[in-house]
């Protein structure tokens, strides 16, 4: 019943909100979180879509930062969206410039391809430029592109922008987001309890526990690291839609996830919200 990692469109998504929306409530479910890559431009959308239906929309994000040189994805819910938006724009303009030298990676290899034209406030990311290498015959899948290309250490790989995991926890808290490390055994930059360590350093709140690529015994091991470091635990099928090759990676509402887990989130992210606000005020010196 509980969906806290989507995307739309507006990253890397094949679904709009709209119909992510829709999609979510025939899945069943009834809280859904947006969090597409380095944006937070489809919320609107989604609240609108959501309000005829009994279907909760948790505001989220999933920011990009690099850690040992390699890429961390670390997921915000509740972020005061007046906060971060400006802040984004610079995180957006290098998710665009990586884009585009992956793209002029290819051309060199010769594979040349054009970027797909995104709107306002849209990620690009290596999916929409798989999608271009199939769509322009190159591969069978993009599946095959990332296998060849795009993969990490692949020939047209390009690395991030620089935007450490404390750049990256330290503008969530200070939006009043909840931060989160994203699908722990996805990344490749170092063990899983030696990188949480340090997250937990830079101010991390909580992990996600559970992710259709942990496996049980993974997904155990995140628990107890939850509860030595008092962590908070989310979970989610991190939906990204029908592939444009019509094969989906994962489904919503896959792994069934209780209510249960999101009320701590909320009381989390009120208390941020609080803590910033008191900051606030004790930086405005009373007239004497």
């Amino acid at each position: 019943m509980l969906e806290l990692h989507c995307h739309t469109t507006y990253s890397d998504g094949t679904l709009s909100p709209e119909k992510l929306v829709a999609a979510a409530v025939k899945a069943g479910v009834q809280a859904l979180a947006i969090t597409d890559h380095d944006t937070i431009s489809g919320w609107d959308e989604a609240l609108t879509a959501a309000q005829p239906h009994a279907l909760e929309i948790v505001p989220g994000i999933e920011l990009s930062t690099v850690h040992n040189n390699r890429s961390l994805h670390i997921l915000g819910f509740y972020p005061d969206a007046d906060q971060l938006r400006i802040p984004l724009q610079e995180r957006l303009q290098g998710r665009k410039r990586r884009a585009t030298a992956m793209v002029e990676n290819l051309a060199k290899l010769g594979y040349p391809i054009e970027l797909p034209s995104l709107g306002e406030g849209m990620a690009p990311g290596r999916p929409h430029i798989a999608t271009a290498l199939w769509k322009a015959g190159y591969v069978k899948s993009p599946q095959e592109a990332f296998e060849r290309w795009l993969g990490d250490d692949k020939p047209a790989y390009a690395h991030y922008e620089k935007f450490s995991i404390t750049d990256g926890i330290n503008l969530l808290r200070s939006c009043g987001a909840v931060p989160v490390w994203a699908h722990p055994y996805l990344f490749r930059g170092g063990a899983v309890e030696t990188v949480l360590k340090e997250l937990v350093e830079a101010g991390l709140m909580g992990v996600e526990v559970y992710h259709p690529t942990q496996n049980r015994s993974q997904t155990e091991n995140l628990k107890r690291l939850c509860t030595e470091y008092g962590l908070l635990m989310t979970g989610g099928s991190d939906y990204h839609g029908p592939a444009a090759s019509g094969i989906e990676s994962s489904q919503l509402n896959m792994l069934h996830l209780s209510l249960d887990l999101l009320e701590p989130i909320k009381d989390a992210a009120a208390s941020l919200s609080l803590k910033t606000e008191i900051g606030d005020r004790s930086l405005i010196q009373p007239l004497l």
